[in-house]
């Protein structure tokens, strides 16, 4: 799992994106799935949990149609990868 977070000009704009050209271009570099969570105290931020392996992740990073893509997105601030500190079975 990977985990972004963003701040986001036009929630809407970003939704209309994420959901079609992102989701084309994410499934071309491995990806099976994302979440997207609108934070409750900060509208214009999201949280968007990927199934994705790093590797993948990190392919899909590179694809030079990336930047025009994250235009698209009408994000104020560039993403930010969210590490895990810790995991369980439970």
């Amino acid at each position: 799992m990977i985990v972004t977070i963003a701040k986001v000009a036009d929630f809407d704009q970003f939704l209309r994106t994420f959901s079609t050209i992102g989701v084309e271009k994410r499934k071309e570099h491995g990806c099976r799935g994302a979440r997207v969570f609108r934070d409750p105290d900060d509208h214009n931020r999201v949280w968007v949990f990927f199934d994705w392996k790093i590797e993948d992740y990190e392919r899909f990073l590179a694809d030079p149609e990336i930047p025009a893509i994250a235009q698209e997105l009408a994000l104020s601030e560039p993403p930010v990868r969210i590490d895990a500190f810790a995991q369980y079975d439970s």
